[in-house]
């Protein structure tokens, strides 16, 4: 027998669910037509989140996501930090690189977990709460790849210099975590070993993923 639940909750979790994935904002119209609900639902709906501060339309009168749903986000993070730390102490010792878990908050990559090798002489100290915007990091990079359901060449990203000079980051997206924009990366000095560290990203990043689902 199946579970009462509330088609207008339901239906109100699959609007904000589908604006995460379209960072561009969609019209009511083009929200009505990929859930398949009618026009006069979606607007209802848009209009009680957007009272909650969930959902926010612009002057071009498409719907993104709001900023209650960032502050309801920074709740999460502990958890996501909780599920990400086993994950990222393997691939810090694995590659003697600091490991990072990084998640979008807006425009901006945000640090949440870094966990640094336990037998490495040198590596990289990350401050957690750091921001840095999307577009400037090798983590952001990877998310608005993702966002834009781009594939990427090798399935990560690799920045230089970054945080500092003389560092380099190389970076692979979550995928399949609903309404999670997130990346893990390592974090290294000296020359990028990418043909020996992204295959170990790429695997945290899925194993990420899979505790989080």
């Amino acid at each position: 027998m199946p579970r009462e639940t509330s088609q207008t909750l339901d239906r109100g979790l699959k609007v904000l669910e589908l604006l995460a994935e379209f960072p561009e904002g969609l019209t009511v119209t083009e929200i009505a037509g990929r859930l398949s609900v009618s026009r006069t639902v979606v607007y209802r709906l848009v209009v009680t989140l957007e009272q909650h501060g969930l959902l926010r339309r612009g002057a071009d009168g498409r719907a993104r996501t709001g900023l209650a749903v960032l502050a309801l986000a920074r709740h999460v993070q502990p958890l996501l930090r909780e599920s990400a730390v086993p994950v990222l102490r393997r691939l810090a010792d694995s590659t003697g690189a600091t490991a990072v878990l990084t998640i979008a908050e807006a425009d901006d990559a945000l640090t949440v977990a870094a966990v640094e090798p336990s037998r490495s002489e040198l590596h990289v100290a990350l401050k957690l709460g750091t921001r840095v915007p999307l577009e400037r990091s090798a983590p952001g990079r990877a998310i608005m790849s993702a966002r834009q359901h781009r594939a990427l060449e090798h399935g990560w990203v690799v920045g230089t210099g970054e945080p500092d000079s003389g560092a380099w980051t190389l970076s692979a997206p979550l995928v399949g975590v609903p309404g999670v924009d997130a990346a893990v990366s390592v974090v290294g000095v000296g020359d990028v070993r990418a043909a020996s560290v992204g295959p170990a990203v790429l695997a945290a990043a899925a194993d990420t993923a899979r505790v989080l689902r």
